[in-house]
């Protein structure tokens, strides 16, 4: 090995200890995957349920929510995210096992809190659109705020994660727009764009 290579893996191996200082690497891409495996299971046990009632869901659900539905969509988001926050927390344990990082340091909990606190407020904001009755733009809010909370964490993980939260609020945005597709879009961004990211992640650093 000539000492150009041996500079070229000493830097290597110094930004690598750079980057575990400063961010969290371990996230693991499959989290993603069965994260929007979770969201694509959930909006199809939706469109099972509101199709046996001869409601639309792409467009005609808004305004068909009585007390009952908007119980059974609250109860469908809840198991989806539970789900997909199991299937996550296993994933990425186990990848941070694997590179013999630790699982809970100081850069695991600026991760967490920079993701909490957009996560929380659209949470509320969220609630307060339910109890005021302007059902079409819950699932905008929550494609901006969740979109707003990866750019917030980006810069204590990986940098790809940016990408997807700018991907989440343009599809945000756009179901603020039409709002007869609030449903489909949310479908498309935690759903789809999870299974893409989370595929492009694991090939990218885990394979």
């Amino acid at each position: 090995m000539n000492p150009q290579q041996d500079q070229l893996e000493a830097l290597h191996e110094i930004r690598n200890i750079m980057d575990r200082s400063s961010r969290f690497i371990s996230l693991s891409g499959l989290s993603g995957v069965f994260a929007g495996l979770s969201a694509l299971g959930g909006a199809a046990v939706v469109k099972w349920y509101f199709s046996q009632q001869g409601i639309n869901y792409y467009r005609d659900l808004g305004s068909h929510l009585t007390r009952e539905n908007i119980l059974f969509l609250l109860t469908i988001a809840v198991a989806v995210l539970i789900l997909a926050f199991c299937t996550a927390t296993y994933f990425t344990v186990r990848n941070t096992r694997k590179k013999n990082h630790r699982i809970w340091d100081s850069q695991s909990k600026r991760l967490l809190v920079n993701l909490a606190i957009p996560l929380a407020t659209g949470g509320a904001f969220c609630a307060i659109l339910l109890y005021h009755n302007i059902l079409n733009l819950v699932a905008p809010a929550m494609l901006i705020f969740y979109g707003l909370a990866l750019l917030n964490g980006s810069k204590y993980t990986l940098s790809d994660i940016r990408y997807l939260g700018i991907f989440e609020i343009v599809l945000g945005l756009l179901a603020s727009v039409f709002v007869g597709y609030g449903l489909i879009l949310w479908t498309v961004g935690f759903g789809m764009l999870h299974i893409v990211y989370g595929a492009l992640v694991y090939f990218k650093y885990e394979r």
